[in-house]
């Protein structure tokens, strides 16, 4: 399923530049600031929060070794505070946190980056899939203050720029507003934030992360990491975010049920069709009235990407809308011999 032609218009190409709302930051600083943060714990298999670490463009006056910004989605949740959560585990490191989200903003930056990324990747039979570095560099940069967004090809790159300021290369960017990076990375299918990624609820597996470059299958003991590697070795992948249409002109209110169905007969072999089992959940979502209709990203159940079933979101207000989900240009194609039949697996 690739992406559908009436939405390529929607893919924004040329350089842009657009701020990234509702994000927050924490300064880690102190001499053992990098083994703090190389040994920090996950918590259960499941997604506490997506974060971006940044070398601090600035350097700290007030600290010996470095600093390190900490970019998160601070929309309170089921899950503790990112703040307390670390200060949970500083006990005698020599480090220090503080809230500096006032003196940041986060921008994204997009369509300079020339020719066509082309990657490679490693499959297990679950389903799991990750990227390969090549290059001898740190694939997501090592430019203080700024990262390669190499969560998707195409995504850019993210920057911390001081609060109320635009980025240095405005001029040669066209500026746009907070809606054309959603929209960016919806077209990518690139989960971020709270309501993509719902903290204490997201499996790690299941939220693109190891596409994403965000697991560390080989990294060692943590908690939670029992789960994610039994999946990625020995279960099956039955659910990814992605990309999907919404025949609604209005943007859906996130955690709509997606609910599928088989068209009705009265054929007699319809008696012998299995039961379709779960419902697939919608999450970001944005209006396109370019097209009159809408896109955003949903959970989706992979036993239902087949032709012969519909997928319908339903409203309280008994409206239902058609969803038709696609798979990113720059997702990879699974080997043949690596695919499991997900309708015959228990």
């Amino acid at each position: 399923m690739p992406i559908p032609p009436s939405l390529r218009t929607l893919l924004r190409t040329i350089p842009t530049l657009a701020p990234v709302s509702n994000r927050a930051v924490l300064s880690v600083s102190g001499s053992q600031a990098s083994e703090f943060l190389n040994g920090l714990l996950g918590c259960s298999g499941r997604v506490l929060y997506d974060t971006f670490l940044y070398n601090s463009p600035t350097p700290s006056l007030s600290s010996t070794g470095p600093t390190y910004l900490i970019e998160y989605d601070p929309t309170p949740s089921e899950a503790p505070t990112l703040m307390s959560l670390l200060k949970r585990y500083v006990l005698r490191s020599k480090v220090r946190i503080r809230d500096v989200s006032e003196e940041w903003d986060v921008w994204a930056a997009w369509g300079s980056e020339g020719a066509k990324e082309t990657r490679e990747w490693n499959w297990a039979r679950s389903g799991a899939v990750e990227p390969v570095w090549r290059t001898g560099e740190w694939p997501w940069g090592t430019e203080n203050g700024t990262i390669l967004d190499r969560r998707a090809p195409g995504m850019g790159k993210r920057m911390l720029v001081r609060k109320g300021e635009t980025p240095a290369n405005a001029s040669t960017h066209e500026l746009a507003g907070k809606d054309a990076y959603l929209l960016h990375r919806i077209m990518h299918g690139v989960p971020e934030g709270s309501v993509d990624i719902q903290p204490m609820h997201a499996f790690p597996i299941e939220s693109n992360l190891d596409a994403m470059g965000g697991l560390d299958f080989r990294k060692g003991c943590y908690v939670g990491q029992e789960l994610t590697v039994r999946t990625y070795h020995t279960g099956a992948v039955r659910k990814r975010i992605l990309p999907v249409h919404i025949s609604s002109p209005a943007s859906l209110p996130p955690y709509t049920s997606i609910k599928p169905s088989l068209p009705s007969t009265t054929n007699s072999a319809a008696i012998k069709t299995p039961r379709l089992r779960g419902s697939s959940t919608l999450l970001s979502t944005i209006a396109a009235p370019g097209i009159g209709s809408s896109v955003g990203l949903a959970l989706v159940r992979l036993e239902h990407l087949r032709p012969d079933i519909a997928l319908v979101a339903e409203e309280k207000e008994e409206r239902s809308w058609k969803v038709e989900p696609w798979w990113a240009d720059w997702w990879p194609e699974q080997p043949p011999d690596e695919v499991h039949d997900l309708n015959s697996l228990a």
